[in-house]
């Protein structure tokens, strides 16, 4: 069995479901578009730049879901796939996948995306397992905080390691792995890897795989 790990914002998706998920509670008029655009804005370019505190970042994004009851937020969780999440999933990226499914390939998708957001689009993709930062809740609500370490940078070694740590394993268990990633914030996980991919890259990514021979793709449609 090999192991197979996924990025999902701009890697899988064709856009990022945490910026998308702000704009969308902002069109809904659940945020305040002057105050709250201008923010998810601007780190979502610390995030492009490598400067992200993700804690501050967490503090952000987290806090309207402590204000809502959990039917509202899944209410609106289901819109949001509807008509944001969808069309980011391209046939290319859904191909992929199942390839590796159809291998009997154990697969992951690891991002730093909380996990209310992401757990269904990744049970959308058909992947069995999230590794993603937690959004903590108790008694079914939402705190607003984050649980745990966050599955950011060298974070995401941490949280894969743990999660296949449950499961008996280890990185080392495999003959082969790979992760697929847009992003130069997941050089920590990528070295960790066989087979490390660059999906359409930012610039620094693509730098690092061109002088260390990585495979570069696209999943764009």
């Amino acid at each position: 069995m090999n192991l197979v790990l996924f990025d999902l914002d701009n890697t899988l998706l064709s856009g990022d479901s945490d910026f998308e998920w702000a704009q969308f509670l902002i069109a809904k008029g659940v945020l305040d578009r002057e105050v709250q655009e201008a923010r998810n804005a601007a780190f979502y370019e610390q995030y492009k730049a490598g400067t992200l505190d993700i804690f501050e970042f967490l503090d952000f994004q987290l806090a309207p879901l402590a204000r809502h009851p959990r039917t509202q937020l899944d209410a609106w969780h289901r819109e949001f796939m509807e008509h944001s999440v969808r069309p980011m999933m391209g046939d290319p990226a859904r191909a992929l996948v199942h390839k590796h499914l159809a291998a009997g390939d154990l697969v992951a998708v690891v991002t730093a995306t909380n996990s209310f957001v992401t757990g269904p689009i990744v049970r959308e993709f058909g992947i069995p397992h999230l590794v993603a930062t937690i959004a903590a809740q108790e008694n079914g609500q939402f705190t607003g905080k984050a649980r745990g370490t966050p599955a950011f940078k060298a974070g995401k070694i941490e949280r894969v390691e743990s999660w296949l740590e449950s499961l008996g394993l280890h990185l080392g268990s495999f003959e082969r792995s790979w992760f697929y990633s847009d992003s130069h914030n997941d050089l920590p996980l990528m070295k960790r890897v066989s087979h490390p991919v660059a999906v359409d890259p930012d610039e620094k990514l693509a730098a690092h795989a061109a002088a260390n021979g990585w495979t570069v793709t696209s999943l764009r449609a």
